[in-house]
């Protein structure tokens, strides 16, 4: 029998078990086959999130009859709820449930929530009456009531919930089913990492093709059902592979040692800083230096009458260390940069809302085939496919014979790139926008007539009478705010520095680190991972 080693080296710290809680066999389990079934719960929770993202703006107008710019909220609150309660499923997975509990039940609640999409989509008295043409005609069409909409509410709200537990945690429980000490199996996991991004923009494109097109020329009832039966099925695999896999036990979310430095901080506000920093507790042990920045943070590692023992010391419900501060006070130091790519999202959602609502008044013919308004979104997809594998095998090489470093371009350089082509998206769109409505407009008589009724807004349901070239344009100019924004926040950035040495075998490692092992970094360790120096950014 061949152990895996833990991570941690102790016996609770890091432990890798099988499902019957001893240690795990790494002849036994683990490895591609565990891996394997793992991958096809995240592939069967992208078919679902995204055949239903993509489209789910023409079912809230042309059968729900709601506003254009009501129904891009629903869908961006649906997407932006379910990548917030990524933060609650990765807290019960590392707090108490662990990664393969964790994505077993969210899964679970996935696959409901898909189910009841169905059903609400699929029983007519859920729809108002139907009306022939509502985007030029909406003031004539009954809007879908507060009962009507209820379900569908219930249904997304369930799915984002489920989507979240999974998004935050299959990935770490790929990656834990790959021992890292043992070189063979740090290789296949860096392969596993290549299939797990590749397998997400396909089942992504599954979905915008094949989902979508069966969702609007056969029925929405099928094609989530379809979804619904897949999220079935991914659980059942999941479940069936339990004595396959190798659990890592739970360690602590790092969002506990966030507001547990908060809380020992605040309740020791009114003590007196040391004279010097080297008086906080397990400063000559802190893995970052300690910094004057935040210093009222300090105050959770001041050591005082109740712990003055050495089992005091180390109950970090009692005092914190010098580490655990310094750590909070990096997140505090990041939310500002972390901020700036807020908007960069905002932009990102118009491509599941107003870009399909574009679609969908276009010609969209080729031959006798209709495209599917949401089959659009196929080019992000593929764009995303093609651009990662050219800045694996061209640009990331140029840059590094450019700039002589193991990188090529930092962390916010990066960010700083993917701000840059936001701002040019978003003037390209506006341009074309304008353009396309032009025409639109010639070829349209009801003008004078639609303008009495919706009152000159830029957002109207009938994209053709409305300005939504100007949205964009906005959305370009606070992009290009946000990017200077950005610009002075990166030039005051300071990356964080270990406390601690490396010898020279590691360090020879750490450099010859591909990105590939950066993102499996990433997903590991959350929110922040470590790169020589620098840290990377989710």
């Amino acid at each position: 029998m061949v152990l895996v080693a833990s991570k941690g080296g102790g016996a609770d710290e890091g432990e890798v078990v099988n499902f019957r809680g001893k240690l795990a066999d790494k002849t036994k389990t683990g490895g591609w086959l565990a891996a394997g079934l793992i991958l096809g719960t995240e592939l069967s929770e992208r078919i679902c999130v995204m055949g239903i993202a993509m489209n789910l703006v023409t079912y809230l107008v042309g059968d729900l009859h709601l506003p254009s710019a009501a129904s891009a909220n629903i869908v961006t609150n649906f997407l932006g709820t379910l990548n917030l309660l990524g933060l609650l499923g990765g807290f019960l997975a590392d707090a108490k449930l662990g990664r393969y509990l964790t994505v077993s039940i969210f899964a679970s609640i996935t696959a409901v929530g898909v189910t009841m999409l169905t059903l609400a989509t699929s029983i007519s008295s859920m729809r108002p009456p139907s009306c022939s043409d509502y985007r030029q005609q909406h003031h004539l069409c009954i809007e879908a009531t507060g009962k009507q909409l209820a379900l569908l509410y219930a249904a997304l709200y369930t799915i984002a919930l489920g989507g979240g537990g999974i998004k935050s945690n299959v990935s770490g429980f790929g990656s834990d089913q790959f021992d890292v000490s043992d070189p063979k199996e740090e290789k296949a996991m860096i392969f596993f990492f290549n299939r797990f991004y590749f397998g997400i923009s396909i089942g992504s494109l599954f979905a915008v093709i094949v989902l979508v097109y069966i969702q609007d020329n056969v029925g929405r009832g099928l094609g989530y059902g379809i979804s619904a039966g897949t999220m079935v099925i991914a659980v059942t695999i999941l479940l069936s592979g339990t004595p396959f896999y190798r659990f890592r036990k739970p360690q602590g979310s790092p969002l506990t040692v966030i507001w547990r430095v908060f809380l020992l901080a605040w309740k020791r506000r009114t003590y007196t800083y040391p004279s010097h920093p080297s008086l906080l507790n397990q400063f000559q042990n802190a893995k970052v230096p300690h910094t004057e920045k935040f210093r009222c943070l300090d105050k959770a590692a001041i050591l005082d009458e109740n712990a003055g023992t050495k089992e005091s010391m180390n109950n970090p419900w009692i005092v914190s260390n010098v580490t655990e501060v310094e750590e909070v006070k990096l997140v505090l130091k990041l939310m500002p940069i972390w901020s700036t790519c807020i908007l960069f999202w905002t932009i990102y959602s118009q491509m599941t809302t107003f870009t399909i609502e574009q679609a969908t008044i276009m010609h969209r013919n080729i031959g006798s085939f209709v495209i599917p308004s949401g089959t659009y979104s196929a080019f992000l997809f593929i764009t995303i496919l093609l651009f990662t594998s050219l800045n694996e095998r061209f640009f990331v090489p140029m840059a590094r014979r450019l700039t002589r470093t193991t990188q090529g371009i930092t962390s916010l350089q990066r960010i700083g790139m993917g701000l840059i082509l936001s701002i040019v998206a978003m003037a390209v769109a506006a341009i074309i926008e304008k353009e396309r409505r032009n025409i639109a407009v010639q070829e349209s008589k009801r003008l004078v007539l639609f303008d009495k009724v919706t009152n000159n807004g830029w957002l109207k349901s009938d994209l053709n009478q409305g300005k939504l070239n100007n949205f964009y344009w906005m959305l370009a100019v606070l992009a290009v705010l946000n990017f200077l924004v950005f610009l002075v926040l990166s030039m005051r950035h300071q990356y964080k520095v270990q406390n601690y040495a490396r010898d020279d075998d590691n360090d020879d490692k750490e450099e010859l680190k591909t990105s590939n092992e950066m993102k499996a970094d990433r997903k590991e360790n959350g929110l922040i991972a470590e790169e020589k120096g620098e840290l990377q950014f989710v």
